[in-house]
């Protein structure tokens, strides 16, 4: 037991301080677990073979569909043509889109994709970034309960729940309590969010003159024709930009705008001089055209697959590579299949016909089947820190049980309160992880909490459910600081904020969300 405790110190030590990779401190768990015998070598190493794990995995590669076949796009698009609403119009829309967005692809995938739609959005409405960004990533949090998929956090509760007396949560169950927590959150956003959150601009975008498509303008002022954008890209067709590389066997060639590539058969667009936009004193190439030398600027045209092979070529260095470039079209390519097997994992996942992980897998092998995405493009879109992070601390909240910690924790609380209430008992579950949960991953928190929570039910002889959904909906109240969650850091820096600034907005939120948890949950799910 004090061995237990000593490992989960140093990691969350390791957590909070942030001077060492998170991988390193996840994987420095089931090793001293093991180095101290508290697991076996088998025992330390079963979280990377769990269920649990490959299913995350999975979805993973689903969220990479959504993106690469640019439904993300088009839903950024479609947000980004309600800028003309007002600002309390704008603001429920962006934070409606985030809650359900999250739902499907998680919150940090909802956060990345809405993100720079939301700052050009904002932009035109005239509305400082740091009025939106907050809420954008506190939405994406709330609406991660409204399905089983919308978090790590809800898959593990729910096996947890199943493998301790109690059953797995449906697909939808999670809404029943999540659906009213993105109304208030939305709601209290709308009256509190203008007093407590910052009036502050970036930096960066103020220097760029407010205009967060500085970069596009600058991308387009750097060739000589004057490119409709619009047109270039498409859900078959597509446009990239390539330098001509150092030993290229292209340096030379007089090539100009009109003409086809010797590869691929690729349209080039338009030139650009590398370092300059003069021709060289001794350039043979005829107005119009220009000879090629290492460091120029190429825009070739031309459908998406014969673009990846183009750009694999040791002649050009791509600037941004196809499939980057692919996302930002609305409704590309393979959009209808990918929806299908988005659709069908759904109706699987709802109907329990499978379990989970099957569904995962099948799901993932569907699109690389359909073409939708390409095996290396799956495993590139599979966020290994998070991975192995799970893997890595399911062991510990196994040795919890084994070693008896999850029971001192329990009694400990127990003889000192005397006659516990079981909503005495969730309310020191959930405080304990709402805090916890600010400084670490809140998986960590309830893979270290879960055990605890069991412990307490099975003592009190009460019902799981409650403890498990009620740790679900505090490990999602990641909201008062900038560390608690990857999806609040990315809004740091374009909304202009400071440490300090979450706390404000994210108190109220915290207190509404710790109520939910300890007296709403076991009004659906009781005790």
């Amino acid at each position: 037991m004090l061995a237990t405790f000593a490992v989960l110190a140093l990691a969350v030590a390791g957590f909070m301080t942030n001077r060492v990779p998170l991988v390193i401190v996840a994987l420095f768990v089931p090793v001293a677990l093991w180095a101290t015998g508290v697991l076996t070598l088998n025992e330390a190493l079963q979280g990377f073979s769990d269920p649990i794990t490959l299913f995350i995995a999975s979805l993973f590669v689903l969220s990479e569909a959504l993106d690469a076949t640019g439904i993300t796009a088009w839903i950024g698009q479609q947000l980004e043509l309600r800028s003309s609403l007002s600002r309390t119009g704008l603001l429920i829309t962006i934070m409606a889109v985030a809650a359900l967005l999250s739902a499907v692809i998680s919150i940090n995938g909802a956060v990345a994709a809405l993100l720079p739609v939301v700052v050009v959005a904002t932009a035109r409405a005239g509305v400082v970034p740091s009025h939106m960004l907050i809420p954008l990533a506190f939405a994406a949090s709330a609406g991660s309960l409204l399905t089983l998929t919308g978090t790590p956090v809800n898959i593990i509760v729910s096996d947890l729940s199943a493998s301790s007396g109690g059953r797995e949560f449906g697909y939808f169950e999670f809404a029943l309590v999540g659906l009213p927590l993105v109304v208030v959150t939305t709601l209290l956003v709308v009256l509190l969010g203008r007093r407590l959150l910052p009036g502050r601009t970036p930096e960066r975008l103020a220097e760029a003159g407010a205009d967060p498509r500085a970069r596009v303008k600058s991308w387009r002022e750097s060739y000589t024709a004057d490119l409709d954008t619009e047109r270039l890209f498409t859900g078959k067709m597509g446009a990239v930009e390539v330098l001509v590389a150092p030993r290229s066997t292209l340096i030379g060639r007089i090539v100009s705008p009109g003409m086809t590539t010797q590869r691929e058969d690729l349209v080039i667009v338009a030139l650009h001089r590398g370092g300059t936009a003069d021709a060289a004193p001794d350039d043979p190439a005829p107005p119009g055209t220009l000879t090629l030398r290492a460091g120029d600027s190429v825009l070739v045209h031309g459908p998406w697959d014969a673009l990846r092979r183009y750009v694999q070529s040791a002649d050009v260095i791509a600037v941004e590579p196809p499939h980057i470039l692919q996302r930002g079209v609305p409704l590309g390519r393979g959009w209808r299949r990918c929806l299908t097997v988005l659709a069908a994992t759904i109706l699987l996942l709802a109907t329990g016909l499978l379990p989970p992980v099957m569904v995962g897998l099948l799901a993932a092998a569907a699109l690389v089947l359909l073409g939708v995405v390409t095996v290396p493009q799956g495993f590139r879109a599979i966020s290994w820190s998070t991975v192995v992070l799970i893997g890595a601390l399911i062991p510990l909240s196994s040795a919890f049980v084994s070693s008896g910690a999850a029971d001192g924790i329990a009694a400990l609380v127990l003889d000192s309160a005397g006659d516990v209430s079981p909503h005495l008992a969730l309310l020191v579950i959930c405080v304990l992880a709402l805090i916890l949960g600010q400084f670490i991953s809140n998986v960590a928190t309830v893979l270290v909490m879960g055990p605890v929570a069991v412990t307490f039910a099975q003592t009190l002889g009460v019902s799981v459910l409650p403890f498990m959904m009620g740790l679900s909906v505090a490990g999602a109240a990641a909201f008062l600081t900038p560390i608690a969650t990857p999806a609040n850091l990315m809004v740091m820096q374009p909304g202009g904020y400071r440490f300090g600034d979450y706390w404000r907005l994210g108190l109220p939120l915290s207190l509404v969300f710790l109520a939910a948890a300890v007296l709403y949950v076991p009004l659906i799910w009781r005790f």
